[in-house]
């Protein structure tokens, strides 16, 4: 994909300038993203200048270095993280997806009110429900032998909980995931854009009827929800469910088919994790170590240093995870996966924009593993198949996973 030349701005030093940045969102690879693509950036400087790594190909500082990206997590004075998408923008709206692109003071009161919809015993009430799903979905392709593990599982079933989260119906899952392809993994805005419009149309429905008709659901949850003394406005509502739609249909799906990438690969760690099933927690943050998935943005909103680098206001910052869990500086041997390293990775974001739904996606990612491990016997990604994956939001295309069924 070529994208026309950009003004490179004169306080920009030409030798952190990386035309060649590789992850680009809408873009695809069958390179590793993380062994070799990964990699290959931490042998440059410690923040450089990538004319089109924001969406749409437009320039974006990188930072590679965790202990950088964690000075811009937590520096609200100077980074902004409203707007740091582009979804509202493209299509005239005036909302922002909430609370992740709120900035203090008013992320407080929002993500006050959103919080007691994600705690970690809300979420551990959904354990049998969750676990029925894994079940139901493995069972149904253990006795072939094979499935491709993206589409007949690492999509299905965490959506499935979170459709029911929603209140929204499993019979539009399809519709709902193109939506989302196009959100994420596209680059050509007038597509993204279209999504955009389609999610807001749906979304604004669903608010509309739950007004009306109130349940047990999500959607519900924010319309009767307060800051404050007031309820939120129409804009803070289709903000919330925005975030919730992006969050909840592909950052779960996106780290789930990396991990299992991963154990399709590595036989000596999927033999370790069905001896040792109690060690999968701390093997999933060591994946999320090793195959961090999201960038996020920041706008720079006061002229400020890091690392020595000038940030001047209106510049994007591209937040990779997958950068910070390679970091040479912050792990070692970051190219080796161990198992029981227990990392502290930012895979859920750092500071006041450590994820909401963290607990929701610890507990599907856990017990996606130990079902998928106890009821299917050894298995390994299929046999000349080249894993490729989309950039930007790292995730594989197709993981087609084979195995001999169980007598």
């Amino acid at each position: 994909m070529m994208f026309p030349p950009q003004p490179i701005p004169d306080h920009v030093p030409a030798d952190l300038v990386k035309p060649d940045f590789p992850f680009i969102f809408g873009m695809t690879t069958d390179r590793d993203p993380f062994d070799d693509m990964a990699m290959a950036v931490h042998d440059g400087p410690d923040i450089i200048y990538a004319p089109h790594a924001y969406p749409g190909g437009t320039a974006a500082w990188v930072p590679r270095r965790m202990a950088h990206m964690r000075a811009i997590y937590l520096d609200t004075q100077h980074f902004s993280s409203t707007d740091f998408s582009p979804f509202s923008k493209l299509v005239g709206g005036n909302w922002i997806n909430s609370p992740a692109e709120l900035d203090p003071p008013a992320h407080g009161p929002f993500r006050q009110m959103v919080n007691p919809a994600f705690t970690p015993k809300a979420m551990a009430a959904l354990e049998g429900k969750i676990r029925q799903y894994a079940v139901e979905y493995i069972d149904a392709f253990a006795g072939k032998g094979e499935c491709e593990f993206m589409a007949d599982f690492a999509f299905e079933f965490p959506i499935k909980v979170f459709m029911d989260l929603m209140g929204l119906p499993h019979d539009r899952v399809a519709e709902f995931m193109e939506w989302e392809m196009n959100l994420l993994h596209n680059h050509d805005l007038s597509k993204i854009a279209e999504a955009t419009r389609n999610v807001l149309d749906y979304l604004g429905g669903e608010i509309e009827d739950r007004r009306a008709n109130p349940r047990d659901d999500l959607i519900s949850f924010g319309v009767q929800g307060r800051i404050g003394d007031r309820p939120l406005t129409q804009d803070e509502l289709l903000g919330f469910m925005f975030n919730l739609f992006i969050g909840g249909l592909d950052t779960v799906s996106t780290n789930m088919g990396l991990h299992f990438r991963h154990l399709g690969s590595a036989m000596d760690d999927q033999a370790y994790l069905r001896a040792n099933p109690s060690e999968i927690p701390h093997a999933i943050d060591e994946l999320m170590r090793a195959y961090g998935a999201v960038t996020t943005f920041r706008t720079c909103i006061k002229a400020t240093e890091v690392g020595g680098v000038r940030f001047m206001p209106g510049e994007k910052v591209a937040m990779s995870t997958t950068l910070a869990g390679r970091d040479p500086a912050e792990f070692d041997a970051p190219a080796e996966v161990r198992l029981d390293r227990k990392p502290r990775h930012v895979g859920f974001g750092f500071g006041i924009h450590t994820c909401v739904g963290m607990h929701l996606a610890r507990r599907e990612l856990r017990i996606a593993m130990e079902e998928f491990l106890a009821r299917i016997p050894q298995f390994r990604i299929a046999p000349g198949h080249k894993v490729e994956c989309h950039l930007g939001m790292i995730q594989p295309v197709a993981l087609p996973l084979v195995w001999t069924p169980a007598a």
